[in-house]
């Protein structure tokens, strides 16, 4: 009712009125694509720490188990420790290019997550 009573009492206001519906529409429509890209964003930040979460998650099982390993009672032959050692760096190696595919698959995602969104 006051914008009303403004507009009648104020030519100015009259004459604005239209430029500030026109403003306030695409205002709130810019907001809306830029908060659903940076909710993408969000998104495949949040996928990155699950990953490497994973990937510490296995070096920190991986080095308990040669903790393990070296000091053991049981005395091992060092064709024995050897193996070990090397069935551990496997896992290591194949978790690390797990990895790096999925490091190469998020920009992927990201640019997907983001063309879905605009």
């Amino acid at each position: 009712m006051s914008n009303q009573k403004d507009s009648k009492t104020n030519p100015a206001m009259s004459a604005t009125e239209p430029m500030m519906e026109w403003w306030q529409k695409q205002f709130t429509q810019g907001a809306t694509p830029m908060t659903r890209m940076q909710l993408a964003w969000m998104q495949s930040i949040a996928d990155t720490m699950q990953f490497e979460a994973q990937f510490l998650r296995t070096l920190a099982e991986s080095g308990q188990r040669i903790a393990q390993t070296l000091g053991g009672d049981t005395p091992q032959t060092p064709a024995e420790m050897q193996e070990r050692y090397q069935k551990l760096i496997s896992e290591v190696t194949e978790a690390q290019m797990e990895r790096m595919k999925k490091a190469t698959e998020l920009s992927n995602d990201f640019r997907r997550r983001v063309w879905e969104e605009v």
